[in-house]
């Protein structure tokens, strides 16, 4: 439920809107708007107060007018924040008219590998690093990654090249320590519906990078962003990284560019493209990189290798140092053509 205030409404008249709203056992939500304010209520009430709780507020000096929101998730829609939420990370604008470069090893395998990775990315002209500290395998045998030393080389190659830095969290009783180490926490796409570590990364007040699952519809995407948006944090980025593919024997997953369009249509929330997840082939990334930002993505995630061959894990996705500053060229040339900032 939204409920539109008369232009001009005081203080005194969106206060006693509110006050009517608690009443009725749900917590206002107050959102400013370029014309008029607008007051939303994101519980989900019965139907008996629904009816109660309109008819009272139709009874309120300054109310304009009570609508029903028709999307199942609130928070994450934009008839609740019609003007697109931006997340500043140490000074990184996500959203609006900026793209934004996200780029890193897979896994952080040695401090030396890291701090090689951190400098190819500055060099090129990227704004986030990305590092996998624990790594999500689907064999038990490959490489889980360090851990928490994993942690604590992320945080030393940050402090030293100054780049905000990313890295997965994969259980609630790990956001601590992760936020204590990185500046956002990434859900991977497994673990999108870990209601339980979607709450714990919501309190934690830190960014939130949401990880569309590989088979997750629209609705199902959004309202795990909710989970997030629900604990009070605004800082959720959402980010496409691919369905599962009919047919792999070229591509890991179907990149779903057509949901970029679709996610800032319905949400507020900044999107991010993974094209390395998306295409899990290296020579895929950069023209799928390059489709994403046409597309209107607010940025790009990419995984990058001093040496990709030697990586230990996704190597044949990674890009190389002369790959990725070639890419980071091409977006600069684009970007002013479709109205965006590198």
């Amino acid at each position: 439920m939204i409920v539109v205030m008369q232009l001009g409404a005081s203080q005194g008249q969106i206060d006693t809107v509110c006050e009517v709203i608690r009443r009725h056992g749900a917590e206002p939500l107050v959102m400013p708007g370029e014309d008029r304010l607008a007051i939303g209520v994101p519980a989900a009430l019965s139907q008996d107060q629904r009816v109660s709780l309109e008819t009272a507020l139709g009874l309120v000096e300054g109310v304009s007018k009570v609508t029903q929101t028709s999307s199942p998730y609130k928070l994450a829609s934009r008839e609740f924040y019609p003007e697109s939420t931006q997340v500043t990370v140490k000074g990184v604008q996500i959203g609006s008219d900026t793209f934004v470069v996200m780029g890193g090893p897979c896994s952080v395998e040695s401090y030396e590998q890291f701090r090689a990775s951190a400098d190819m990315v500055k060099s090129a002209g990227a704004h986030i690093l990305r590092g996998g500290a624990f790594k999500p395998r689907t064999s038990p045998y490959s490489f889980q990654g360090l851990q928490q030393e994993g942690l604590k080389i992320i945080k030393q190659v940050s402090e030293e090249t100054g780049l905000p830095t990313i890295s997965e969290v994969m259980s609630a009783d790990m956001v601590e320590s992760v936020a204590a180490h990185v500046d956002i926490l990434q859900i991977g796409a497994r673990s999108m519906q870990n209601f339980p570590l979607l709450i714990e990364a919501g309190k934690s007040m830190a960014p939130v990078f949401l990880k569309r699952g590989p088979s997750a519809t629209v609705d199902e995407f959004l309202l795990a962003a909710e989970y997030v948006l629900s604990q009070g944090n605004p800082n959720v980025i959402l980010c496409e990284r691919g369905l599962m593919a009919f047919d792999r024997a070229y591509t890991r997953n179907i990149l779903d560019l057509a949901v970029v369009p679709v996610l800032q249509e319905s949400s507020h929330l900044p999107v991010v493209v993974d094209p390395s997840h998306g295409t899990g082939v290296a020579r895929y990334v950069a023209p799928m990189a390059k489709a994403a930002l046409v597309a209107g993505a607010d940025g790009i995630m990419v995984e990058t290798h001093p040496d990709p061959k030697a990586a230990l894990s996704d190597g044949s996705q990674a890009l190389d140092p002369t790959q990725f500053a070639a890419l980071l060229a091409d977006l600069r040339r684009i970007a002013p053509v479709v109205g965006k900032r590198l």
